[in-house]
């Protein structure tokens, strides 16, 4: 049978040892890294982070100079935060740089899709507003009949009229046939 009481009092004097270690050193570590870094959040992190790992020490209580070692301590999360920052912008940057050799257009594709652009522009211009808003939600926000019809307050069968109406138009538009009357 396992004595417990031991185990309880290893738990209790790892308990109070933390706590007197914490609330020894704590402000003076939040002050030593607010001064290193210029910002009292960071600080507050950074020395939140440095307590954590004191918490998965086997024998805290070995510590011989706290402050000398939860310097050391804060001092390595910074060390290991500058360095993923720096991975972390490396890889933006290599994102950035695939993106930008795999999708960025040539500027002629650019220009092809701006006049494309304003020739719809120009089709649509010439639609009444609700057949131009119907049309709009269908094509562009993929609405179906039935909610552009309770957007628009009416019925479903009139936005299909006003969506086929606005086909015909750009249709006649684009193509140069004669408005039907």
């Amino acid at each position: 049978m396992r004595d417990f009481s031991v185990a309880d009092d290893d738990v209790a004097r790892r308990r109070r040892t933390f706590t007197d270690l914490y609330s020894d050193h704590h402000s003076w570590l939040h002050g030593w890294l607010r001064k290193k870094l210029g910002c009292s959040q960071r600080a507050a992190d950074l020395a939140h982070d440095a307590f954590i790992r004191v918490l998965t020490l086997a024998e805290p209580h070995t510590i011989k100079e706290p402050r000398a070692f939860l310097a050391t301590m804060a001092g390595r999360l910074l060390i290991d935060g500058a360095r993923r920052r720096r991975i972390e912008q490396a890889y933006l940057e290599a994102l950035a740089i695939q993106a930008h050799d795999a999708g960025m257009p040539d500027p002629e594709a650019i220009h092809v899709a701006l006049e494309a652009l304003e020739k719809i522009a120009v089709m649509l211009a010439g639609l009444p507003d609700k057949n131009r808003e119907a049309f709009l939600l269908s094509r562009l926000d993929g609405l179906t009949y039935s909610e552009i019809a309770i957007e628009l307050k009416v019925s479903a069968s009139t936005v299909k009229n006003y969506v086929a109406g606005a086909l015909v138009h750009c249709y006649n538009t684009l193509y140069g046939a004669e408005q039907p009357s």
